[in-house]
């Protein structure tokens, strides 16, 4: 595909006035949504969540358009924006292909959110559209996003009566995923045959998302949460109660690539393979971030109307903050639901709170949820670990990534004095010949922690 992208690419010039006509927010129903892959459970739960309301979603083949994506980039770009550039343009080019004369444009529709502030995952969806419309036919594929300005609503990109189901539904579905990702993390290093955890992980997967396609538009929750209760029951009896346990490692940094087992090279099977059992840091903890950036901010805006003495905006203010923390409370009582049903029958570790991580921040004035981005959750979040007992953490993140070089400043002396093991692992799509070895050397470290600390409890237990 490659070699025919050139001859496929329009002469057309690109205009500015496409970030608002073709990048937009609209009513997304009778399209084919296109979602680039990122967490393997999470984003095939949300496709079901989109199909339960009637719109047809598909997770698109991720990883095998990336000679396009760096094709039409410069390098200077974070990483994400090249896998998920390449996948829309292998996914277009092969429809194209498959389909002939019959390939119609804008029966599609390209998903792809954005966040405010300093980090260049804002801007992916203009620059992609740049790109779309160099090439002849896909012009007329749309860009639809929901933002982090308030708080990923989605009323403008579906009726305003499928949003409610939508929204409560979807949240459910992606702490679900969260929960099974941590069910495989906590069952595969240790199971009895090798490869039974993954195969009978990717029945139940396939379990949930008919279950959310045949009953989530009527919001049947206890049926979801029975489902993956029988999941968690069986995976448990894979685990070989006589292996020792093994140094856990946290996984911090920028949600795509601590995701994206393509991107990151599999790292999280290749801590399990050096003798880990790892935790990833959860899509969760984002969306419940935004939403608590989100409060953050309708607070300060409270306080300056208040300030001002304009009671006229105080009312509607007021409104809406009511009304996001009353959305705040909702997702945490879900969340704990979720959890609690597979706590019960597997030690899981449980998921923190933004509050918990805000408080630990705050106390050391190390980092401020003020300065935004992703460094205020993978430092506060590094910090649950350490709080946690973890014998490791591992910084995820693009090359040259600006919020996890931060993170990287505060972390490695911070940990480095806690006598907590840390590596940084940045990724641009290179294979680095080091990398097994850097990643061997952090695990024994990590062993030789999990050796210390079990020598001190021993140590404690004699002298009692």
């Amino acid at each position: 595909m490659k070699e025919n992208s050139a001859m496929a690419m329009s002469t057309g010039q690109p205009t500015f006035d496409r970030f608002v006509t073709s990048v937009k927010q609209f009513d997304i129903s009778g399209k084919t949504l296109l979602l680039p892959d990122m967490a393997p459970f999470a984003v095939r739960l949300l496709a079901a969540c989109f199909r339960a309301i009637g719109v047809p979603a598909v997770v698109m083949e991720t990883y095998k358009g990336l000679s396009l994506g760096k094709e039409f980039t410069s390098g200077k770009e974070c990483f994400p924006c090249q896998v998920t550039l390449g996948d829309i343009l292998y996914h277009l080019q092969k429809e194209k292909s498959r389909l002939g004369p019959a390939f119609s444009p804008d029966k599609y529709v390209y998903f792809l959110p954005e966040a405010d502030g300093p980090c260049r995952f804002g801007m992916y969806n203009k620059m992609q559209r740049l790109i779309l419309d160099r090439f002849d036919g896909f012009k007329e594929v749309p860009i639809v996003y929901i933002s982090t300005r308030n708080a990923y609503a989605t009323e403008s990109i579906m009726p305003p009566e499928r949003s409610p189901i939508f929204r409560r539904l979807s949240f459910v579905a992606m702490i679900i995923a969260d929960v099974l990702d941590r069910v495989v993390w906590r069952v595969r290093p240790y199971e009895l045959r090798r490869g039974m955890t993954d195969a009978f992980m990717q029945e139940a997967l396939n379990a949930m998302i008919e279950t959310i396609e045949a009953t989530g538009a009527g919001l049947d929750f206890n049926r979801l949460y029975r489902l993956l209760e029988n999941i968690v029951l069986t995976a448990r009896t894979f685990i070989d109660p006589y292996q020792p346990r093994r140094p856990r490692i946290g996984i911090i940094g920028e949600i795509y690539l601590r995701h994206h087992p393509d991107s990151n090279q599999d790292l999280i099977r290749q801590i399990e393979q050096f003798g880990g059992e790892v935790v990833d840091a959860s899509c969760g903890e984002w969306i419940n971030f935004v939403a608590f950036e989100r409060a953050r901010k309708l607070r300060r805006r409270w306080m300056t109307q208040w300030r001002q003495g304009n009671f006229d905006a105080l009312r509607g203010l007021t409104r809406r903050l009511i009304g996001h923390e009353i959305e705040k409370l909702y997702q945490k009582w879900r969340q704990d639901q979720v959890y609690r049903t597979a706590l019960q029958h597997l030690d899981i570790q449980p998921d923190h709170s933004i509050d918990a991580v805000e408080r630990r921040l705050e106390r050391d004035r190390l980092f401020s949820f003020h300065i935004g981005t992703e460094a205020a959750l993978s430092i506060g979040g590094a910090l649950e670990y350490a709080h946690h007992g973890f014998d490791g953490v591992v910084n995820v993140f693009p090359f040259t990534c600006m919020p996890s070089t931060i993170c990287s400043a505060i972390l490695k002396p911070l940990l480095h004095d806690m006598k907590i093991p840390y590596i940084d692992t940045a990724y641009d799509g290179a294979i680095q010949p080091n990398r097994e070895a850097a990643l061997r050397t952090f695990m024994y470290q990590a062993k030789q922690h999990l050796e210390a600390g079990r020598a001190r409890k021993r140590s404690r237990i004699k002298m009692k």
